[in-house]
């Protein structure tokens, strides 16, 4: 079966999985970066779009891909073997690969820490690797 998302349902269910399970992967020895200043500029460009709204980390992170800039997970514990790379080209290919028990999940907003953690997995190393 193949399910196919539109990129704004993709990014939206990418953004939901960041807000929920960010926190989780840093159990694995993982962190999340992003370049400083592609991090401002990020930050500059919500404000600037609706300067009356409230911005979290996770919509900032969203926003880099959006920029046209990346994502990186560290591997703090294996030596940088498990490093990875994203951008917004890959969040839209990826998402919709997720194991369908958690895409479903997410689809009708029955999500978890474990749904979140299993679809940035996904988008990120293309497989449920940690856990």
């Amino acid at each position: 079966m193949k399910i196919i998302l539109t990129p704004q349902e993709s990014e939206e269910m990418f953004h939901n999985a960041l807000c929920n399970g960010l926190s989780y992967i840093s159990g694995y020895g993982l962190i999340l970066e992003t370049d400083e200043q592609d991090y401002q500029a990020a930050k500059q460009s919500l404000k600037s779009k609706n300067p009356d709204q409230g911005i979290c980390y996770e919509d900032v992170l969203l926003e880099v891909l959006r920029l046209g800039k990346s994502l990186t997970i560290i591997d703090e514990e294996g030596d940088g073997e498990m490093n990875s790379t994203i951008d917004l080209s890959d969040v839209h290919e990826r998402v919709a690969q997720t194991p369908i028990e958690h895409l479903t999940n997410m689809i009708t907003e029955n999500d978890d820490a474990e749904t979140a953690d299993v679809m940035l997995q996904t988008v990120f190393y293309q497989d449920i690797i940690f856990g």
